[in-house]
């Protein structure tokens, strides 16, 4: 089986959907065009799925050697809420919405990993399961995937993001934790607005969000382990309506990220009393609004070994990579099931998320061949 010359052959198709998929970006859980599309694909190919709900699929292909162990391949599919500002001729056709993550590509890659393994459902025993998972952007597809018995049976699930700014085709990943838990709270801090010339008469917000924003920063420094990362960011500050009044109310948003699911369940908690008790030191109140939307993905030893030996077999860029603070819901799967999430070069010069973001077509290739080579090398054990 020449894996990578297949993924080749079938790399025209693969570019041609996801460009069709670039051009109809579609928000998290509203990826309904998408799903369509994917099932349409899938029709073609005669192989059986299942639609998620409200979106989503999960397609099989089963080897007809016999029975065997069941492996996950898993790719995202909802774009980002970004005007695209690039030139490219099939740019995004809707206003205000963008694939600036590469989701569209992963949805592709992943069709055409079901594309090369189905003209090999022949020549191997066991069960490849394709789950296009919605959602990832507001970290609840996972979760609802799972809830729809995605990894029922599920022995091992490999996951691929593409990164752009990466040499196009390098293949990495490593061991342990390897993308942060995120989190994201609201702190609404009340105090008593009054008029700028005599201050004492209120109770100032701002001066509190100021010393809350600050004190915040002493979870870092003096609440954990200091070889534990742990980042706090308040991204948002919005308090006052004039420049000679004090402010009633102050509004901080921000995130947290952490790499220890021990660290991860102690950090609501630690927030919500700095911001409270630094609230009535300065005669205000505060509420706390906490979401936990991912948390931290460990990459099985095991499974990150197996996917680079997979790797090496079609390509000769690969190569072990560092932890970084980004969030990802392919977290959720491995809590359950051995896992591993690999990221594949692109090429591009601005970052994910950027309304200039762009990748090499070129990789599509190396991305379809890790899908397939990595699923069945892991039914093949």
């Amino acid at each position: 089986m020449d894996i990578r010359k297949m993924a080749e052959e079938v790399q025209d198709k693969v570019v041609a959907f996801r460009r069709d998929l670039h051009q109809n970006p579609e928000a998290s859980l509203n990826e309904f065009r998408t799903t369509k599309k994917i099932a349409e694909a899938l029709d073609e190919l005669g192989v059986s799925y299942r639609l998620m709900e409200p979106t989503g699929v999960i397609a099989e292909i089963k080897g007809t050697l016999g029975e065997g162990k069941t492996v996950a391949l898993r790719g995202d599919i909802d774009a980002l809420s970004i005007q695209e500002k690039t030139d490219l001729p099939f740019k995004s056709c809707v206003p205000g919405m963008m694939h600036a993550c590469g989701h569209d590509t992963h949805a592709s890659m992943l069709l055409g990993s079901v594309m090369v393994i189905n003209q090999l459902k022949d020549q191997f025993k066991g069960t490849v399961r394709f789950i296009f998972q919605p959602a990832e952007e507001v970290g609840k597809g996972a979760a609802l995937a799972i809830e729809q018995g995605c990894l029922e049976g599920v022995d091992g699930i490999f996951g691929v993001h593409i990164g752009a700014m990466k040499k196009c085709g390098l293949i990495t990943s490593s061991a342990g934790p390897h993308h942060a838990a995120t989190d994201r709270f609201v702190a609404t801090i009340k105090g008593k607005a009054c008029h700028g010339a005599g201050p004492h008469m209120g109770v100032d917000a701002t001066v509190c969000g100021a010393a809350t924003v600050m004190n915040l920063q002493t979870m870092v420094s003096r609440e954990f382990p200091p070889m534990e990362p742990l980042v706090v960011t308040v991204g948002s500050f919005h308090s006052g309506s004039r420049f000679n009044i004090v402010s009633g109310e102050a509004v901080l948003e921000g995130t947290i990220r952490s790499f220890s699911r021990e660290v991860h369940e102690q950090i609501p908690v630690v927030l919500k009393r700095i911001i409270e008790e630094t609230a009535k030191t300065y005669r205000c109140e505060a509420e706390v609004e906490y979401e936990a939307i991912t948390d931290v993905l460990i990459n099985d030893a095991a499974m990150v070994e197996k996917g680079l030996a997979s790797a090496r077999k079609i390509t000769d860029f690969v190569e072990y990579d560092q932890k970084g603070m980004g969030g990802e819901d392919f977290a959720e799967y491995t809590k359950y099931v051995p896992g591993a999430f690999f990221s594949l070069g692109a090429g591009g010069t601005f970052p994910g998320h950027s309304d200039h973001y762009f990748v090499e077509e070129e990789a599509f290739k190396t991305g379809v061949a890790f899908y397939a080579q990595a699923a069945l090398d892991f039914l093949a054990e």
